[in-house]
């Protein structure tokens, strides 16, 4: 038999399947400013600057680590591609950043467009959510590096803020008031531990039902990270927020303190959180400390914000037109530490 790019393991044509599969899908997430279609060498994005004085570009590059696993023993691929984008334009966002455009790039073992399809689906949705248009990416086969059925993903986001609004952090003060807005489930981080507990520790079956969450433990797993850039967005119309950390991997500990200014710190009381029966069982089941627990995960608190003392009741009454929780987590005081959390 001749050898050729199919047979070693690549095949062409199915790529070509996989764009015309998703072109629709990419077209509902495109503003106008996309000057380019799918299929080209590159992505065009008109920089529309109307009401931005001093430009700066922001740019955030994430994947969704181990959980896309999860994905691959559920045989389930339309939700993981919404985690992809809210990593990235979820980061951005902390600099005050609007999210403009977004780019996929996934790598598998064998391509497969239908799978494809499904992944981008919900890189479409997550795009949506931020509203970034979806302007490009990449598919690449890989034999040899990942098996057959198995795929990574990542993306890359950039945004636009003006000079003058970058939220750095840097006019916090004390007595400023911390908030913390409710995340939805577990997000995208820690999932190297929670496939410890779940299959090495307990050895449970993601198919099985689970009582305190009213779902399988594989529809509670799978749960698509929130995006909280249209809140934040609005938000920013009316109220200088100062400071955003985006609580991912390193929970509390290493993600607040990445806001706070040297000489000061976060003191906040965890116990105000209503704090997701998904990360209680985590802990139940694998007797993990409180201290690891917020050390790991987000616990309930997906994203966090300074206010001003004086903008406090905007903040909340802001909120309460929403769908998202928020919990008043303490305030800044002066210290040397960036955060006291109080469990």
């Amino acid at each position: 038999m001749a050898i050729n790019y199919k047979n070693a393991g690549v095949d062409v044509d199915a790529g070509q399947r996989e764009v015309e599969l998703i072109k629709g899908i990419v077209k509902k997430t495109q503003s106008r400013d996309v000057l380019s279609s799918l299929g080209g060498f590159s992505g065009l994005f008109n920089l529309d600057l109307d009401g931005i004085k001093n430009p700066v570009l922001c740019s955030g590059t994430d994947g969704v680590g181990t959980k896309v696993i999860l994905a691959h023993m559920l045989d389930k691929h339309d939700t993981i591609g919404i985690d992809c984008v809210a990593m990235c334009v979820n980061d951005i966002l902390c600099q005050g950043a609007k999210p403009l455009f977004f780019l996929d790039y996934i790598a598998t073992g064998k391509l497969i467009p239908e799978k494809m399809e499904e992944i981008v689906k919900g890189v479409a949705e997550g795009c949506i959510q931020s509203s970034a248009s979806l302007i490009g990416g990449e598919t690449a086969e890989m034999p040899g590096v990942y098996q057959e059925d198995q795929y990574d993903l990542a993306g890359f986001a950039v945004g636009v803020v003006d000079k003058d609004k970058i939220i750095d952090g840097s006019s916090i003060k004390e007595g400023d008031i911390v908030f913390g807005l409710s995340s939805n489930g577990i997000h995208s981080n820690g999932y190297s531990l929670v496939r410890k507990i779940v299959f090495d520790h307990c050895k449970l079956d993601l198919n099985e039902e689970i009582d305190e969450l009213n779902c399988t433990l594989g529809e509670e797993l799978l749960k698509p990270t929130r995006i909280y850039v249209k809140e934040i967005l609005e938000l920013l119309k009316t109220v200088d927020i100062k400071g955003m950390s985006h609580i991912t991997g390193g929970g509390f500990y290493e993600n607040i303190p990445r806001m706070i200014p040297d000489g000061l710190c976060a003191k906040l009381d965890a116990s105000v959180i209503d704090t997701p029966e998904i990360f209680k069982l985590l802990k139940k089941w694998a007797d993990l400390k409180d201290e690891d627990m917020y050390a790991t995960f987000n616990m309930g608190v997906g994203f966090t914000l300074v206010v001003d003392q004086e903008d406090k009741e905007k903040v909340v009454d802001f909120f309460n037109k929403t769908d998202l929780k928020l919990y008043e987590l303490g305030k800044v005081v002066a210290g040397e530490d960036k955060i006291d959390l109080s469990l």
